[in-house]
């Protein structure tokens, strides 16, 4: 997006009343936590499915570097 389209954004907000621009702002806080709610269960979900295919390796920090470390010793 270009500066010039930010700035009529902008502009247009500050047309608005104090208590509009508060619920505008309010309601893009709402917006953007329920976008990032939305983010996280569709990555869990994706890892639950990875997992139930056997894709996702599962254990504890330790074993999960042990693992890793293995993989680079193998190359």
């Amino acid at each position: 997006m270009t500066t010039t389209y930010f700035q009529d954004i902008i502009d247009s907000i500050e047309t608005l009343s104090i208590d509009d621009q508060e619920y505008l702002f309010e309601l893009i806080r709402k917006r953007r936590i329920e976008k990032r709610r939305s983010e996280i269960l569709s990555n869990g979900e994706k890892t639950l499915k990875n997992l139930e295919l056997g894709k996702v390796k599962v254990g504890n920090s330790d074993e999960i570097m042990n693992y890793l470390l293995e993989d680079d010793e193998k190359e």
